[in-house]
This record gives C-alpha cells, structure tokens and sequence, in this order.
C-alpha cells in the first residue's frame, strides 16, 4: 500500500508539471494556431529570474528569504510576459498563416536567448536555493513521504488553472479572446481590436511559461539549455489534450504522468518515456484530434 501511495502522488507530481510546463502552449499553440518553439526559452528566462530574485533577497532582505519565491513567480510572470507580446509585436504577427516561417523564426528567437542566458550568467548550471519552508514533507507512515516542494507546485498548479479557467470563462477580456479565436472575421466586424487580442493572448501564454520556469527551479539546477528538456513534452500534452482545450489538456497531463509512472515501475525512465510515446503515437493514429476535440456543426 505505501508503494501504491507513493506511485500515485509521483504520478500526480509529474502530471501537474507536465501541465504547467504546457498550459502556456494551451494560449500559443492551441488557440492561436502559432507553433512557438521559443516557449522552452521563455521557461528558462523564468527560472533566472527566479535565481536573480533569490539572490537580491539574500543581499537586500536576508530576513524575508522565506518570501522571495512568491516575488519570484510575480516577476517571472511579468517579464516572460513582457518578452512574449515584444515577440508578437514585432515579429510574430507579420507570419500568421505561415506556420513554417513562424516555426523556423520562433526557434531562431530560442537560440539567442539561449546564447544570452550563456553570456550573462555562463554556461554552467546554477542552483535556487528552496525556501526554508520548502523543505521536508507530510510523513504519511515509515516510508510514505510527499515532499513539500511537490504539494506546492500541485497548489500552485491548480491555482492557475482555476485562474485560467475564471479568465477565459468570466472575463470581458476571456470573452474578446474566445471570439477572435473563433470566428476572426466576425470578431473584427463587431469592433474588436483583433492584433490587440492576439498579443494580449500570446503574453499570457509568454507569462505561465514563466511561471514554470520558476516552479522548475525547485526540482533542480537553471541551465540555457533548460527549455529543451521540456519543449517536446509541452507539444506531446497540447496535441493529445486536443488543440485548444483546456480540459483536454488537462486530462492529457494526468494521463502521461499516470502511463509515465507506471511504465517506470518495470523498466527504466528512458523506456517508459519510449513506451508512453508509442502509446501516444498509437492513440492519434486513431483519434487524431486528441482526447477532447472542438465540437462544430457539420458542414
């Protein structure tokens, strides 16, 4: 029994970053048809952030180090959502509609500021320092033991995906950005500012990325080569959620860290990865609109 405890908070563990890291790409990816690959850098410009944040805490305010990390995910935030609308504005709103020009100038944005990452703080890794209140657990029994730094990013996972959903569903500006995803052309005629919604929508998605990146540092060492790692398995939860679907996407996340999981049990990381691809690979063979796909009226 403590091993089935332990396997299904790993799961859940592993499902709420794998939502977290792709959530971003729900705005980009999903809703506004952009295949942005710079997204793994946004989530690396995060994770600095959050290390520069920790550090002046040390040197400004050595008695609130406690509190840096919730300062950390607000400017993380705001700079990756920042840098996402400069990169709408200036760069991505002159390709839509070419998603190979788009895909080719989003991943040329990644290497420099990979790069720049690389000449500002060296190619070696750095670590983030918890806070102190991170550290340890909820001891469930002798060999039971859930991590703080876990059970915070699943709150703080959740949080966002409420706050998401609140966004996206009751909002004047969830509301402008639904329609111009829907029906542009419409959306247009009846006045809205549809560049102002797509630069709005693609700094959103810019900012969780960031938010990522921060709650990524908590797990382990901020390199420029970071976003890499998590890049491929973004797109592998927006595609199999279902382009565009919040809930899809949702549902997505748990299923990979659940089949993740358990493939692990048996084998080795690396398989289990091979064996959940596979699996993904088989499903969209079948369903190629993913788990949750947009209902429409037939033509």
């Amino acid at each position: 029994m403590d091993t089935y405890i332990v396997q299904a908070f790993n799961a859940l563990s592993l499902s709420s970053i794998l939502l977290l890291i792709a959530i971003g790409l729900v705005f980009s990816f999903g809703l506004m048809n952009v295949i942005n690959m710079a997204h793994g850098e946004f989530i690396m410009v995060g994770a600095y952030v959050t290390f520069l944040v920790q550090r002046l805490f040390v040197i400004a305010f050595p008695d609130l180090q406690g509190l840096y990390l919730f300062v950390a995910l607000a400017v993380a935030f705001v700079v990756t959502a920042a840098l996402g609308f400069l990169l709408e504005r200036l760069l991505i709103r002159h390709l839509y509609g070419r998603p190979l020009d788009t895909l080719l100038a989003t991943w040329g944005v990644g290497l420099v500021l990979q790069q720049t990452a690389r000449t500002i703080f060296g190619a070696p890794n750095v670590d983030v320092t918890a806070p102190a209140w991170l550290n340890g657990g909820f001891e469930l029994a002798a060999n039971v033991l859930l991590p703080y730094k876990r059970v915070f990013i699943i709150v703080l996972v959740t949080l966002c995906i409420v706050g998401i959903y609140v966004y996206v569903t009751r909002s004047a500006p969830g509301r402008r950005m639904r329609a111009v995803m829907q029906n542009r052309d419409m959306a247009s005629c009846l006045g809205l500012s549809t560049a102002r919604v797509d630069a709005t929508t693609f700094a959103l998605g810019s900012g969780l990325a960031g938010i990522a990146g921060c709650a990524v540092t908590l797990l382990g060492s901020v390199g420029p080569a970071l976003g890499t790692y998590y890049i491929v398995d973004a797109f592998m939860v927006v595609v199999l959620g279902g382009v565009g679907q919040i809930a899809g996407t949702v549902l997505a996340a748990l299923v990979i860290g659940g089949f993740n999981t358990m493939f692990e049990l048996g084998s080795t990381a690396s398989i289990g990865k091979v064996l959940v691809f596979l699996l993904i690979i088989g499903f969209l063979q079948w369903k190629p609109n993913g788990l949750m796909a947009l209902r429409g009226r037939a033509s």
